[in-house]
């Protein structure tokens, strides 16, 4: 029996002890029956015990007395004027030492792209127990609890003729933005699309990739949009094409 992505996101839960008791009874029962389920499990829990033993990094002997060394101030001297050129050294070489040792411990500044906070919802949404909040293939549901919520909803067609039902729809927080989040599927796939308010004009449907998904963003109807998913390009430019068609 394959293992679906719904399987995925279920045991990942279980492994991290989120499921309640009544669905780890039921997800109890199928590992006991299926082979390829308690293999999969097995596999999450090795890679999190894995990630839990990773050693952290330690700073070489003596550093802290070697950084000490270096800055000590020599007693000023209106007639040693090389003391200058000795301070501006030792901070040089503090710096290549920080710079080498520490890598490990600072991370970079720099804030990441909206691009990498979609990704990183998305792939939030598909670790938790579900990838929604409203569970729901009626948009007459999905966009009153959004608003409900938000204030505000993107449409939020059912597209299940052309394969991509509406499963529901979630509140994401893109940096400190609340944003509405519809959820689409097409087969084993999960599709995220984010509908940012305030988007100015229309910009056409732009393809890129970020933190491992495929992505298509695109301005309209008021919104910014962002569809994240593991789905190949075409597939998701597919999905993107008939959204905008049964939006309008």
């Amino acid at each position: 029996m394959s293992i679906t992505e719904d399987d995925r996101i279920a045991l990942n839960a279980l492994v991290d002890g989120e499921l309640d008791a009544a669905a780890a009874a039921a997800l109890d029962a199928r590992l006991a029956a299926d082979p390829a389920l308690r293999t999969a499990r097995d596999e999450i829990s090795a890679t999190s015990d894995a990630i839990v033993r990773l050693p952290r990094p330690e700073l070489p002997p003596g550093f802290a007395q070697r950084i000490a060394a270096l800055t000590a101030t020599p007693a000023k001297s209106t007639r040693d004027w090389t003391a200058g050129w000795r301070n501006i050294a030792a901070a040089v070489i503090v710096t290549a030492l920080v710079t080498s040792t520490a890598t490990w411990f600072v991370a970079s500044p720099r804030a990441p792209t909206l691009e990498l906070l979609a990704a990183s919802a998305h792939q939030r949404s598909l670790l938790a127990t579900s990838p929604v909040d409203v569970l729901s293939s009626d948009r007459h549901t999905v966009k009153p609890w959004l608003d409900g919520h938000l204030g505000v909803s993107p449409p939020a067609p059912d597209l299940s003729a052309s394969s991509y039902p509406l499963v529901g729809g979630r509140v994401d927080v893109l940096g400190q933005r609340a944003v509405p989040t519809l959820v689409y599927r097409h087969n084993e796939h999960t599709i995220s699309l984010t509908a940012m308010p305030g988007g100015s004009g229309t910009r056409p449907a732009r393809s890129i990739a970020a933190g491992g998904y495929n992505m298509i963003e695109w301005s309209a109807s008021g919104f910014d949009f962002i569809a994240v998913s593991d789905l190949e390009p075409s597939e998701l430019a597919a999905f993107v094409a008939d959204y905008q068609g049964a939006a309008v």
